[in-house]
């Protein structure tokens, strides 16, 4: 019964190691050209402008409003990805998503720490924003594959 509890355990931190790890390499990738630019102006994407402001430098009673701004983002942003699954392009793919599972456990995470800490709060919305960044790019990409067609 033990051992049954502690594999059990071991092998729930491993799952947890390895979504983790492969999430963050996948954040770490670029692509040679930026495809994401023009979607985020073409659509009012707020992220970019967010990222570039800084997560440092968000006051504290801010966060919650970047982390709505982020979420309606992600919200436009999958609308999209699933919409143009129709264009003999493909749905989701694995990678987009475990980073759409990455971003709802960043999200959660943030809320949960905006109070108690706040350092890794503004850590799990600049990761939020990464995960956008990389469907915003997806989504780009995708357009531009099929505007060659």
């Amino acid at each position: 019964m033990v051992a049954s509890i502690f594999i059990i355990v071991v092998s729930a931190v491993l799952l947890l190691y390895w979504f983790r790890y492969t999430s963050l390499l996948i954040l770490r990738t670029r692509t040679a050209k930026d495809y994401a630019t023009s979607l985020v102006l073409a659509n009012k994407l707020e992220f970019r402008e967010i990222q570039n402001r800084g997560f440092s430098e968000v006051p504290v009673h801010e966060l919650a409003a970047v982390e709505d701004s982020l979420a309606r983002d992600y919200r436009l942003l999958t609308y999209l990805l699933q919409h143009t699954a129709g264009l003999d392009i493909g749905g989701f793919t694995l990678e987009q998503r475990l980073l759409m599972a990455d971003f709802m456990v960043m999200r959660m995470f943030a809320r949960l720490s905006r109070s108690m800490a706040t350092s890794q709060s503004r850590a799990a919305l600049e990761e939020m924003s990464q995960v956008l960044y990389h469907l915003a790019n997806a989504m780009g990409e995708r357009i531009q594959s099929s505007s060659r067609a």
